[in-house]
């Protein structure tokens, strides 16, 4: 299945709006939909092209799954009540980490979150409110990536012959398919979505869980969650695409009150990008990484080693997982 694209020179931003918004009200009909906002810009766009269409025949939730940045939910709940959307939080964050328990490798990772946020948490909602469809951000990035191998998105599936319908029970609508990431962008302010929104940092499906090597474990979540709070408060005023830090499954030597401490190695990505195809490292000034580097060695538990990446996608890629 091949996607057209419309690209950000091609992108008429009111009449993609209309577009949508009549593709999405003919597609759902009298019926209802949901769907699942996390707060990044393709989700944000999506919740409210899905309300210009379908009011309150939308039901919006936000999944609190335990892999979230701090305060994030509830942020983005009084966010969008400002906007006139009432989202719904739900706390499935048991059924998250049962789901994640012993698995170490990536890819079985952005299964079980797949699985368990399609089948088990979204497959349970869609059987009580009887909706017929899930709205989601899906974009084009997410499709190349995923159909050629380099990384499985958790939210493609007819590119690759998945059936949702048969799969989990409803059929998907994916508005923003044929923008990339610069496009949405567009697309959300033109919705009336506050700059903080539209030019928000991309942000993982499987969240800081693909900020993790190894076991996703609520412990190592934690700890990846105050370093995330660290590197995005010193690097907010950074001109970069993305940002992240990421925790390491190995342990490294280190010292701590003159003793050795076999402790844990927190990693620094920060990228400069366009659309998130390719990406180079942002040249940070050597005290900027030093501020990062005292800052996680004081304040995250247990950490011994801070490094920063300086590879640039291709080959590496944007996330570590």
């Amino acid at each position: 299945m091949k996607t057209d694209e419309i690209t950000l020179h091609e992108l008429n931003t009111e009449q993609f709006i209309e577009e949508k918004v009549k593709e999405i009200s003919s597609l759902v009909g009298s019926g209802t939909a949901i769907n699942a906002l996390s707060g990044g810009v393709d989700s944000s766009a999506v919740t409210m092209l899905g309300h210009k269409a379908l009011g309150k025949r939308l039901k919006t939730y936000f999944i609190e799954n335990g892999l979230m940045r701090k305060g994030e939910p509830q942020k983005i709940v009084d966010l969008f009540k400002n906007h006139g959307v009432e989202v719904i939080l739900l706390d499935a964050k048991e059924e998250f980490f049962n789901a994640l328990e012993g698995i170490t490798d990536p890819e079985q990772k952005r299964e079980a979150i797949t699985q368990t946020f399609y089948k088990s948490v979204f497959g349970k909602l869609v059987e009580e409110s009887g909706a017929k469809y899930l709205l989601q951000g899906t974009i084009l990035t997410d499709v190349d990536e995923t159909v050629a191998g380099i990384k499985r998105q958790h939210n493609v599936f007819e590119q690759l012959g998945i059936d949702p319908q048969e799969a989990f029970g409803y059929k998907i609508i994916e508005p923003l398919v044929q923008l990339r990431k610069d496009g949405v962008r567009e697309v959300a302010e033109a919705l009336g979505l506050p700059a903080s929104v539209y030019n928000r940092m991309p942000f993982p499906g499987p969240a800081l869980s693909a900020r993790v090597i190894g076991e996703a474990t609520p412990e190592k979540i934690e700890l990846v969650r105050q370093a995330t709070v660290i590197t995005e408060e010193i690097l907010s005023d950074v001109d970069a695409f993305q940002y992240m830090a990421i925790l390491h499954n190995d342990r490294v030597t280190g010292m701590r009150d003159g003793r050795r401490d076999f402790g844990l190695q927190i990693e620094i990505r920060c990228w400069n990008s366009i659309d998130a195809r390719t990406a180079t490292p942002t040249n940070l000034p050597y005290e900027t990484l030093m501020e990062l580097s005292g800052r996680i060695l004081e304040e995250v538990p247990g950490v011994v080693s801070v490094t920063y990446n300086i590879a640039s996608k291709p080959p590496s890629t944007m996330e570590a997982i």
